[in-house]
Formats: structure tokens, C-alpha cells, sequence
């Protein structure tokens, strides 16, 4: 850097003058990137704040003002009649760049847990959430009642002040605790009290609290193969070994799981509507993982994830409605019956388990926001909760029709989609020769959203095939959907044919 016998020329230094952020922050910051860089060495002269002012176009009163500060913090010293330097403290003390530079063509890591390290490669990206046609998980933006609910939200943002911006209780706003054990005795034939309800940030939110407090690393969980994503990220993140185990028509196949881990720890299923293969499991496997988990000393985690959307009929049973011996851990969210930026959902423990899970929860965990959760109880009290599952219920029913109605007409022979009775999207079984890695790919350059079957798979599986979701947009934007993956998988059918015959 250029000397003179005014001190250190600062003239690359830019200050915003539009900016909302004050000069002297600004001037600050600025030089204190260039003396903790190096750019400024220890002893090196800081010019006059006269010099500075002018140079920089600002009032001396700024200038003095970040030097002040950088003095408090120790990076410059002040020598009566000498002016500013920058502290002989710096000199060899300086920090190391968070992350030291690579040489060319090398990519430097940063050293992770060993648990990190050894899972990182089994982790897999969320699912893409944009409101398009068959964009899985995702709730009717369009039929949520906004109005309504902001008049809930209204009300809540007038409370007391120490209940709105404070501290909420770790377990759970008690009145939506409530709420929620009543809809589950009510709704879903679960036998419970809200002591046993755990309000958590969301389902992922719950899984990782599960794993933290049951699993050691190198404990056997089943998975279902395929099965959910999110859930099996956290298991692994734990340190836990997978256990991929095959998934029918009647759910998760009990029978293999024993002979692939009978000694395992845990078991993650989805029972009332299998992620992502759309079954329901049956009874006699409902009993069958039961007496598996209780005679191996396991936990079983239930993920209800959408459940409550049934088209006919009662809602598919909940595998915790039939534990008698206290081994599932039921985990629900708000996500899907209401809306997903709420980051609401709740842990349903055993008896057993409320004390280690309270004892936790009050410890590290610094609970959810109150205001939504104070929202979310009245919204359920009042019956606007179950009023909007009903027209929820009705409305993706109509979107589940449409989809059907729509493959039948355009897909028929390319795509043989699955008819569902419960949740919020289905499978699409691709004809033989079609890929399902290159559809989704197509698919996603054409503006709609498909994913390939394998991406849920932990092992190789026979299937091949799409999951579409129907719930997020309306039945023109699907029959529009279809018609696109219509027309690119018949190109796709048409090249194969194309290279089969050239082939010959």
C-alpha cells in the first residue's frame, strides 16, 4: 500500500451513501476487514480523521467515531501528538482464514464429526416444494382461508406482550396441547392425554428429537425401501445403521425385516398412507410389527403425514390405535392440513417416555413460538380446523379425480397411474423402456414437477415409476400437466423404439 507522511492512503474504501447502515459502521467495518486482512500491518499510521473526512467525502464527526470504535476493540491505539496506528498487538497474531486456500484443482473440506463424515453420503436433498402441477406435499395455497386466519392472528398479536414476545412453555402451548390430544381421541382413535403431546418445529423437527434421545450411533433402524426422505436423513445424521426393508402392498414386510435385523433398535413407518407408494398396511402387518418391536425391545416412529385427507369412507386406522404395550411414537404436522410455513407439528409419546422427553425439551430445546401455536389452538377450539379438513378432504378429492381422468384420456399405455384413497399424491408406473430419471428431468425443463421412484429408495427396487402430488394446484393446471408428460414420454417411447429398431 502506498505511504505517505499523512498515513496509509484509504482511497479504495466505498461508502454507501444511500445506504440505511451509518457511515462510521460503515467506515468501521472497512477497516477493520483491511487491518484483520493484513492490508494494514501492525504500526502502520491511520491518516488524520481531517484527512480521512475529506478523502471520503464525509463529516470528521463520522471518522471519529469509527476510530473510537476500533479502538475500543483493540485493532488501533492513539499516540498523544503521534496520531493513530494500527496496535502492535496484530503483529504475528493475526487469525488464520477460516478455511486455508486450496492449491489449484483441489477441493479443501472442513473437518467434520466422524458420524457426519461416515452419513453424509446417504443423505439425499428435499423434495422441490414450487406450487406446479404434481409437486408432492403440497397443501392448497388457493382454498387456504387467509382472511380467517389473519383475524386469528390479529387477536393473538394483542395479547400481552410477555406472552407474545417471551418464552413459550418447552412442551407446548398447554390450550393447543389440548387441542390436539382431543382431535387425535376424536379423530383418530388415539388414546391420549396433552401431557403426552410434545409441540415441536415441525415433523423433521421430531424425528431429530427422537433420534437424539433414543439412538446410538451404530443402533439398526428399519426404513421403508422406498420410503420418506426427510425422516431417514435424520436417523442417519444420528449415526444410525440403515436398514432398508421392503415395502408391498400391504406396507412394510415384516417378515423381511426380521430376517435382515431382528435385533433392531427402531422402526420408521408411514402406515396409513405408505411415502411413497401410497398403501395403507394392513392389519395383520399392523400386529405383526408390534409383536416384532416388543419382542426386540424397539421403538416404532409413525409418521401420520397426511392421513387425515381420506376420499370415502373413515380416515385409514393409525397403527398407535392399536399399541398396547406403549412402543409407537406417533409424530403429526400441521404442514399438510394447514400450511407448511408454520413449522408446526407435535410428538405423541408413550407414557413411559414423557419424562425423558419433557426433561429434554425443558433443557435444550427453547420451544416453539407461542403466538402461532395460540393460533393454531383457537383455529381447532372454534371447529375452523375441522370445518377446513372437510372442504380439504372434498377439494383434493375433486384433484384426485381430475388426475385420474386426465391419465386415463392421455397417459394410457405411457404411464399407469394408481388410484389412491387417502393423502395428498399417488404413483404414476412407467411402461416398460421408459426411464424414470430421464421423465423427471424432462419434465422438470417443461415446468412440472416429477419424481422418480428410485430417489426414495435406500436399496435397488423392482418398481419404476413417478410420484405425482395433485393436492397443490387446481384440476386445469393438472389436465395441463398431463399433457405435457404425455407428450415428452411419448417422445421418449418414440426414441427408444427409434434405437431399438436401428439396433436390429
Amino acid at each position: 500500500m502506498v505511504k505517505t507522511s499523512g498515513g496509509a492512503l484509504l482511497l479504495s474504501l466505498k461508502l454507501d451513501q444511500d445506504s440505511a447502515k451509518p457511515l462510521s459502521t460503515q467506515l468501521c467495518v472497512a477497516l477493520r476487514e483491511l487491518i484483520l486482512s493484513g492490508a494494514l500491518r501492525a504500526g502502520d499510521r491511520l491518516p488524520a480523521s481531517r484527512t480521512v473526512a475529506r478523502d471520503l467525502g464525509v463529516s470528521r464527526t463520522t471518522v471519529i467515531e469509527a476510530f473510537a470504535r476500533l479502538q475500543a476493540e483493540g485493532l488501533i491505539e492513539a499516540r498523544v501528538g503521534a496520531g493513530s496506528y494500527v496496535s502492535q498487538v496484530l503483529e504475528g497474531r493475526r487469525p488464520s482464514p477460516a478455511v486455508a486456500p486450496a492449491e489449484p484443482g483441489e477441493t479443501r473440506l472442513p473437518r467434520l464429526s466422524r458420524t457426519m463424515t461416515q452419513r453424509a453420503g446417504a443423505f439425499f436433498d428435499r423434495l422441490p416444494h414450487e406450487p406446479r402441477a404434481f409437486t408432492t406435499a403440497m397443501p392448497a395455497f388457493d382454498a387456504f382461508p387467509v382472511a380467517l386466519w389473519s383475524r386469528y392472528v390479529a387477536k393473538h398479536w394483542r395479547d400481552r406482550r410477555d406472552v407474545v414476545l417471551g418464552y413459550g412453555d418447552s412442551q407446548g402451548y398447554m390450550p393447543l396441547r389440548r387441542a390436539i390430544a382431543a382431535h387425535l381421541r376424536a379423530n383418530r382413535a388415539i388414546a391420549c392425554e396433552p401431557e403426552q403431546v410434545f409441540v415441536v418445529n415441525g415433523a423433521q423437527h421430531g424425528f431429530q428429537l427422537i433420534a437424539s434421545i433414543l439412538l446410538d450411533p451404530g443402533d439398526p433402524v428399519w426404513i421403508e425401501n422406498p420410503g420418506a426422505i426427510g425422516a431417514r436423513n435424520c436417523f442417519a445424521a444420528a449415526g444410525a445403521e440403515l436398514v432398508p426393508v421392503p415395502v408391498d402392498g400391504e406396507g412394510l414386510d415384516v417378515e423381511a425385516g426380521l430376517a435382515l435385523e431382528p435385533g433392531f433398535r427402531l422402526a420408521f413407518v408411514t402406515p396409513a398412507h405408505q411415502q411413497p407408494m401410497g398403501c395403507t398396511m394392513s392389519l395383520r402387518r399392523r400386529l405383526a410389527l408390534l409383536a416384532a418391536a416388543d419382542e426386540a425391545d424397539a421403538w416404532i416412529v409413525e409418521d401420520d403425514y397426511d392421513g387425515e385427507f381420506c376420499y370415502g369412507g373413515r380416515p385409514p386406522a393409525t397403527l398407535k390405535s392399536t399399541d398396547s404395550a406403549g412402543r409407537v411414537i406417533y409424530v403429526g404436522t400441521f404442514s399438510k392440513s394447514l400450511f407448511p410455513a408454520l413449522r408446526l407439528g407435535y410428538v405423541l409419546v408413550p407414557p413411559g417416555l414423557v419424562a425423558v422427553f419433557d426433561k429434554v425439551m425443558r433443557c435444550f430445546v427453547p420451544g416453539v413460538p407461542s403466538n402461532p401455536q395460540a393460533v393454531v389452538s383457537d383455529f381447532m377450539d372454534e371447529g375452523q380446523f375441522a370445518t377446513h379438513i372437510r372442504r380439504m378432504r372434498k377439494l383434493y378429492a375433486e384433484r384426485h379425480d381430475a388426475l385420474l381422468a386426465a391419465a386415463r384420456e392421455r397417459l394410457s399405455g405411457l404411464l399407469e397411474v394408481v388410484p389412491t384413497g387417502t393423502g395428498l399424491h399417488t404413483v404414476g408406473l412407467l411402461a416398460e423402456g421408459l426411464d424414470e430419471a430421464e421423465a423427471a428431468t424432462r419434465a422438470w425443463d417443461r415446468g412440472i414437477t416429477v419424481v422418480p421412484l428410485q430417489r426414495f429408495a435406500l436399496a435397488p427396487i423392482d418398481a419404476r415409476g413417478l410420484v405425482l402430488g395433485f393436492s397443490g394446484v387446481g384440476p386445469t393446471e393438472l389436465r395441463r400437466g398431463v399433457a405435457v408428460l404425455a407428450e415428452l414420454l411419448e417422445g421418449m417411447k418414440a426414441g427408444t423404439e427409434r434405437r431399438v429398431a436401428a439396433r436390429a
